[in-house]
């Protein structure tokens, strides 16, 4: 019997830029490193055994799953794939030793002795299920037609800023495109970063055969004309492309949950509370301390331990709830439609694990209870536009619009971070005119104009005005947006004398290595 109703979920695996070339033992963690390593053992290694229990006890599941150019890249790096071995073997190191220090406080122990074993538990995953190679066991199931996988441009770049000048926002999609085919396919669906939205990148979008995109819920509501219905159904633009919108209702209800009290404080980590001497391998030459992976302590005010069993109850409730909620507002939908009403929800990865710890728990057992449930049905979104006459989806154009604080550019651009654009609009057109005057070198010269297009990408990353304007590692994001700059200007004034250091180059090609095939003449104005 065909379901009434269509829920979907697609998740965003993203992050910053990152890679320190120092010694594999020397690391980051109190940087963004560290969030990398932690990224890989709470997001990517949990979704990965979530989706292999599912698959083992036959759940029917589908989830789209949108992976960023740039931790592709990262994920792919071997010299980051040691340093994350090394990470994870301080942390069975400490472990061993918590489990000791802890014994007195059974509460206490019982969590040390659990993540203790979770931590060797992942280390074998990584190493010995997935043999290091975690974007091949992703592709496993999108061949098997559980798991969509989305393309994004190659940075992370507000492509809304860049829609200004079609050279730079040519090589934000050209660039990975040949990524994504070698190791997905051709993926249908295009991931806007940050759901930055405008018209002027449809061309973009067709031009490189994407069918469907995702906008926030008020970018679809305020389109012209209003959609007939509502966020709760496809629409496609005058160009022909499809537009989804997110579900603002559930994306607010599971941002309530996450926040219940008898979850676990993700924030507080045993490395910043206990004194220097036991958390000694987690502290850097300077005395700073970096995080464990221990945390002992549930949302609640004061230092409440916290329960799992008490956590994986609210889990099991909350998600009983969600569901019920969701079908619902669904149900209340449907009686203003006469096609089958879908609620799309789309986040960051890294929200269910790193953010909120119970949240790939939450999401396992949505999937089980719907895959029970005649009501709803889990899909993915290229699945659900294409069972219905695209020819009849009502034409809209989507308005302006983010996910960003109040939904448009005001993440993007504030007194924090304004500075970065007079900068590097400038360097995008000396980019074009690099581009355009040297279009046949080889050598040195075309590796210095492969480099110089590699910085030009990085510095339009959205991650350096995001964290600038959140206040969050700003002397991190300051320096790698001023550094990619200063990078490509460096290599802009070396072409122009004819003469570039061969050893500051290769320092330079080790250090931002992204996008190995990169071709500089993507940036050449089309004829």
């Amino acid at each position: 019997m065909e379901s009434r109703y269509a829920i979907s979920f697609v998740l965003e695996a993203h992050l910053p830029f990152v890679r320190e070339y120092n010694k594999e033992n020397d690391l980051n963690e109190a940087g963004e490193e560290g969030r990398y390593f932690e990224y890989v053992s709470e997001n990517l290694l949990p979704l990965l055994e979530m989706l292999h229990r599912l698959d083992t006890d036959h759940v029917h599941f589908r989830l789209g799953l949108a992976i960023s150019p740039v931790l592709y890249h990262m994920l792919n790096d071997e010299h980051l794939q040691k340093k994350y071995l090394t990470y994870i073997d301080k942390q069975i190191e400490f472990g061993m030793l918590e489990t000791e220090r802890t014994a007195g406080n059974s509460e206490l122990n019982k969590l040390s002795r659990f993540y203790y074993n979770q931590i060797i538990d992942r280390r074998a995953a990584f190493t010995e299920r997935y043999e290091k190679n975690l974007l091949k066991a992703f592709d496993f199931f999108r061949r098997k037609g559980k798991l969509e996988i989305l393309a994004g441009c190659a940075t992370h770049a507000f492509l809304p800023f860049l829609s200004h000048n079609s050279e730079s926002l040519q090589a934000q999609m050209e660039t990975p495109a040949s990524v994504y085919r070698h190791s997905f396919g051709s993926p249908q669906g295009f991931w806007l970063p940050e759901l930055g939205w405008t018209s002027a990148l449809e061309p973009y979008l067709r031009a490189y055969n994407y069918t469907y995109t995702i906008v926030d819920s008020h970018g679809l509501l305020f389109g012209n004309p209003a959609p007939e219905n509502g966020c709760f159904f496809p629409v496609r633009t005058p160009e022909g492309t499809f537009i989804l919108s997110r579900d603002i209702y559930a994306l607010r209800e599971l941002d309530k949950i996450a926040s219940d009290d008898s979850y676990r404080n993700n924030n507080r980590d045993v490395g910043y509370e206990l004194p220097p001497e036991i958390v000694s391998q987690f502290l850097s030459a300077d005395g700073e301390r970096h995080r464990t992976g221990f945390k002992y302590w549930a949302r609640a005010n004061g230092n409440t331990i916290y329960n799992q069993e008490i956590a994986s109850e609210r889990t099991a409730k909350h998600t009983k709830a969600f569901l019920e909620n969701t079908i619902t507002r669904l149900e209340e939908a449907s009686r203003f439609m006469s096609e089958t009403p879908i609620s799309l929800y789309a986040q960051k990865c890294d929200f269910f694990g790193r953010f909120w710890h119970e949240g790939m728990q939450f999401l396992e057992g949505l999937l089980r209870l719907a895959s029970g449930n005649k009501e709803i049905k889990f899909v993915n979104p290229s699945e659900f536009i294409f069972k219905h006459n695209i020819s009849s989806l009502q034409a809209v154009e989507p308005g302006f619009s983010s996910c960003g604080i109040n939904g448009y550019a005001e993440t993007w651009l504030d007194v924090s971070n304004d500075w970065i654009y007079r900068h590097l609009y400038r360097a995008m057109e000396r980019m074009t005119e690099l581009a355009e005057r040297f279009p046949d070198d080889t050598g040195l010269k075309e590796r210095a104009l492969n480099q110089a297009a590699r910085e030009i990408l990085l510095a339009q990353a959205s991650d350096w005005p995001a964290l600038l304007f959140r206040q969050d590692s700003t002397e991190y994001a300051r320096n790698h947006a001023e550094n990619a700059l200063r990078n490509f200007t460096t290599i802009y004034e070396a072409l122009g004398s004819n003469y570039i250091s061969t050893e500051w180059l290769t320092t330079l090609e080790r250090r931002h290595n992204i996008f190995p095939d990169i071709n500089y003449r993507v940036f050449r104005r089309k004829k």
